[in-house]
């Protein structure tokens, strides 16, 4: 399954309101952590349909979730169980490790 846009029109439907943990990635299209994280964060999407969502925010877009996330630096990964947040990583890490991060 392919990631979602997540907007702040979506956000409680898609993310607090999920059955199933949220990997949501905070990009921007000027960032190049970001461009190489992003084919990785794709992967995974398809490799967890069914078991979890996997959400891209784009923070010159959506500035309101990346300030009520205080999200300072690019790429950051956050996982959201049941409206929390159970996991953070903030720069590209390596496919293992961003899937650790749903398993927390």
């Amino acid at each position: 399954m392919a990631t979602i846009k997540i907007t702040k029109h979506n956000f409680e439907q898609e993310v607090l309101k999920s059955k199933e943990p949220v990997l949501l990635d905070f990009w921007a299209n000027w960032c190049g952590p970001c461009r190489m994280v992003s084919p990785i964060v794709d992967e995974i999407a398809d490799e967890v349909h069914g078991a979890a969502k996997v959400g891209k925010i784009n923070i010159d877009e959506e500035s309101e979730l990346a300030g009520a996330f205080k999200v300072m630096s690019i790429p950051t990964l956050m996982v959201i169980k049941e409206g929390k947040v159970t996991a953070t990583s903030i720069g590209a890490k390596p496919k293992k490790d961003i899937l650790k991060m749903l398993e927390a």
